[in-house]
């Protein structure tokens, strides 16, 4: 239908849950805050008394100490491998703070100063010359003005002269635009800081420098320690995605149970009796999971018109680890070899998981 969109951000598709929050919230806010810090904190950890639903599924003591760390004036920087859910829960926090996440950079090679500053409408550069309604603001920018929070996603992708534009901007909470006269400057209303992330395994990163480290508190985003807490988040979000197909049925448990057994064991090199696996090079974490066991339904549903399997699930594996390294094909027939298939002389699921090998 026209007009709609693949995925909302947070505070449209958990309006409902803002607005339920924001009539029962007595406590203290920070200034430039829609919510108290206990209600943020709700929002994203979940609240059963208030109908509010879990959507971090981490470790609750990490949300409070960001929490803390947005009031502050530092930056907050959520760092952890790629698939540990640091971009959402970014977006969470600012959508709960602020209510708005989309104010976004996204870090890449290509960005400039311009992306985390200002840039000028050159037609009305050339027109008028510098003014202010020749300028465009920059996410960060904005943020500012409005006394919101920017998110920057993979900060360390971008240039290190590009990052340590931000040096100024956090520690004195202000934006100098000397194009428009001596002593102009924009700054930062309540309510502004700065969310960025980065990963710890990634290409094509570069370090930051000493300055810049000081002005965020860094905060690591670690994989999910507790097997029935990634199996309910995958299910949840498995649901999200199928919310458009409503005649795919949800999985079976003994299947969502070998998905998750499988990831954990090649993600960590051990599975749960102690017996030590070669772990692949490809990163093996609960959003690759999620991925997997959503295209092992679409594929179970319209190609093979029947419920899902965990010989689907194997059949979808292959795009996960058959990345970067050749021999992590190696790695994974081992796996089956020596750790599925003596499961599956006791477990129909996991004799299925080894047939779509």
């Amino acid at each position: 239908m026209v007009g709609e969109v693949q995925k909302q951000p947070a505070e449209i598709r958990f309006a409902e849950e803002l607005a339920r929050l924001a009539a029962s919230d007595p406590g203290p806010r920070p200034p430039g805050w829609r919510l108290s810090p206990r209600a943020v904190r709700a929002f994203v950890t979940g609240d059963e008394a208030r109908g509010v639903t879990r959507k971090f599924w981490g470790d609750d003591a990490l949300v409070d100490r960001c929490i803390v760390s947005v009031m502050g004036l530092q930056g907050l920087l959520l760092v952890g491998e790629p698939g540990t859910a640091k971009s959402m829960l970014s977006e969470l926090l600012s959508a709960a703070i602020c209510g708005t996440s989309r104010l976004v950079v996204q870090g890449s090679a290509g960005v400039v100063e311009d992306h985390l500053r200002y840039g000028w409408n050159y037609a009305l550069l050339l027109a008028e010359g510098p003014s202010a309604r020749a300028m465009v603001a920059s996410p960060v920018l904005t943020a500012m003005r409005t006394g919101q929070i920017v998110r920057i996603e993979e900060l360390t992708r971008c240039p290190p002269e590009v990052q340590d534009s931000l040096i100024s901007i956090l520690s004195e909470r202000t934006l100098a635009v000397p194009e428009l006269g001596e002593g102009t400057e924009v700054r930062a209303a309540p309510g502004f800081n700065v969310i960025a992330t980065a990963n710890l395994r990634d290409r094509g990163t570069h370090e930051m420098s000493g300055a810049l480290k000081r002005r965020f508190n860094f905060e690591t985003v670690e994989s999910i320690r507790d097997p029935a807490f990634e199996r309910a988040l995958i299910a949840r979000q498995l649901a999200d995605r199928l919310a458009d197909h409503p005649a795919i049925p949800a999985p079976a448990p003994d299947v969502l149970d070998v998905l998750v057994t499988v990831f954990r064991d090649l993600r960590t090199g051990r599975t749960a009796e102690g017996e030590t696996v070669a772990q692949p090079s490809s990163i093996m974490s609960t959003a690759e999971a999620v991925n997997t066991v959503h295209a092992a339904s679409l594929a179970a549903a319209y190609l093979d018109g029947g419920p899902l399997t965990a010989r689907h699930v194997a059949g979808q594996l292959r795009g996960v680890v058959f990345k970067d390294d050749p021999e992590d094909g190696r790695k994974l027939r081992a796996y089956v070899d020596q750790v599925a298939r003596p499961r599956a002389r006791s477990s129909r699921a996991w004799a299925a998981f080894c047939d779509g090998t």
